[in-house]
């Protein structure tokens, strides 16, 4: 299936955490001087408009960027990532756009490091495609499936990766994939740094997922979800999204201590707002 698309839900609160974490991920990255590579399995449009177009129908970045970018008191993880929205909308009072994954990475990109970025949607991949027209070698642009594209990118050459997998979760058989397409991954490459999101839906494939990833052997593993309201009796609707790194950062979990609970008062819509974080260290 190749009906989703991610306009329709751009900035929203699953971005907000998502988009963070990456920002975490690559700035403990660029602590060292060695080149990584960025590897995106399903990377969107890589910019989306909140002015027009998708994003407007649901307006969901109103209970997502837009409650936070105009803030004073976020906390410095949380900033950083939002510095890269305003960075994008160039000192603009309103907010006009939003930045996918690939964009953010480009955002902390240096000059010897490289994304690879895979979007099997036509129309997606050609947008990915005129968004990175000028980035040249340090950005590659794949009309391909991300998870069988693994295998054309791992090991990377620097040996250091970061790679994030959100697809769409349209089918169930998507859930399965992850678990699959990861466990390759680490039978690759190891050390990479693999960072998957998921919704939290009123559905058991959600729930399982998070519990199979803990099983896959990664040295360390951390899971933090964020649930913005209780789950609708009608079961319909996501109700918040988590993020389970593999290999994550030793700082990455008092990044989220100090995040997670800003999120939950800032982002919560009922009584039902929380978070979650657990971790296993090596």
């Amino acid at each position: 299936m190749l009906s989703y698309r991610h306009a329709f839900h751009a900035g929203n609160h699953a971005d907000v955490l998502k988009h963070c974490i990456e920002v975490m991920l690559l700035d403990y990255m660029n602590q060292k001087d060695k080149p990584w590579w960025y590897i995106d399995t399903h990377a969107g449009a890589g910019v989306y408009s909140l002015t027009q177009g998708y994003a407007t129908k649901n307006a969901e970045f109103e209970t997502g960027i837009a409650r936070l970018w105009q803030r004073t008191d976020l906390p410095a993880p949380l900033q950083r990532y939002v510095d890269v929205v305003i960075d994008l909308n160039a000192g603009s009072a309103h907010l006009q756009l939003y930045p996918g994954s690939p964009y953010v990475a480009q955002a902390l990109q240096r000059r010897d490091d490289k994304l690879r970025l895979f979007e099997l949607h036509p129309s997606d991949s050609k947008l990915l495609a005129e968004n990175f027209l000028d980035a040249g070698r340090a950005a590659k642009v794949v009309q391909a499936d991300g998870f069988a594209s693994i295998k054309s990118v791992l090991p990377p050459p620097p040996r250091r990766a970061l790679m994030l997998i959100d697809p769409p979760y349209e089918e169930k058989h998507d859930y399965v994939r992850v678990v699959e397409t990861l466990k390759e991954a680490l039978e690759r490459f190891p050390t990479g740094t693999y960072a998957v999101w998921y919704p939290q839906l009123s559905r058991a494939e959600t729930k399982q997922m998070p519990e199979k990833l803990k099983k896959l052997g990664a040295k360390s593993w951390l899971h933090v979800a964020l649930t913005v309201h209780a789950p609708r009796a009608d079961g319909f609707g996501m109700h918040g999204s988590g993020m389970f790194i593999l290999n994550p950062p030793w700082t990455l979990s008092n990044e989220l201590k100090e995040v997670m609970p800003y999120l939950v008062q800032h982002l919560g819509l009922d009584n039902g707002a929380k978070y979650l974080l657990e971790q296993q260290t090596a």
